[in-house]
């Protein structure tokens, strides 16, 4: 299905994460390099630049969006279970370079890139956001709760400013505590909305 790879993921929450991520690969801070006290919020946006239109695009998008929690789920109980090893700041930049890596030779094929480019890249990496993301939740032993809304965007649920983005689009949020009553927000998605917003400017 054209979904599986018109998707994209990212840490919204935190704003600052892409820089903390940077600062981390160039040994300027330790792992944990968020707070226990910190919300963290993930997305995963699908049909991101095709649209999510048809009952079976929408079908496919909730199984990939089952799979992920099942994939995640067992990706931090592998950082929790090895937590000595795993959750160690070497261990951790080492598996960040490795990603690096795959995304220097990548980025030699495009005559254009730089390296303010080229970091952009890295602090923004799905992989990256992700594994830091289930890294952090194991160290702290913290729980977590996802929300997919199961049909596209319509025109009237999104701000208007985020219509171009955002309509026949569907989304998957995720949240580093228990459930919504945890939060600091009246609403899971409108600091995602407001990321999304500042991200443009």
């Amino acid at each position: 299905m054209v979904v599986v790879t018109d998707s994209f993921m990212g840490i919204f929450t935190p704003i600052d994460i892409p820089s903390r991520i940077i600062q981390f690969i160039e040994k300027k801070i330790e792992f944990p390099f968020i707070k226990e006290n910190e919300i963290v919020g993930i997305f995963y946006l699908f049909g991101k630049d095709n649209k999510v239109t048809s009952d079976l695009e929408i079908l496919s998008v909730r199984n990939i969006a089952k799979r992920t929690m099942e994939q995640q789920a067992r990706n931090i109980k592998i950082f929790h279970e090895f937590k000595e090893n795993k959750l160690d700041s070497k261990f951790i930049r080492e598996e960040y370079n490795k990603r690096i890596l795959q995304i220097s030779i990548e980025e030699q094929i495009s005559p254009s890139s730089t390296a303010a480019h080229m970091s952009y890249r890295i602090a923004g990496d799905p992989t990256i956001q992700s594994n830091c993301f289930e890294q952090h939740i194991a160290y702290y032993k913290q729980d977590y709760f996802y929300e997919l809304f199961k049909q596209p965007f319509k025109k009237t649920e999104v701000p208007s400013h985020l219509i171009s983005k955002l309509e026949k689009r569907m989304l998957m949020l995720c949240y580093n505590v228990s459930d919504s009553s945890k939060l600091p927000y009246n609403n899971t998605v409108h600091p995602f909305f407001e990321w999304l917003n500042d991200s443009d400017k």
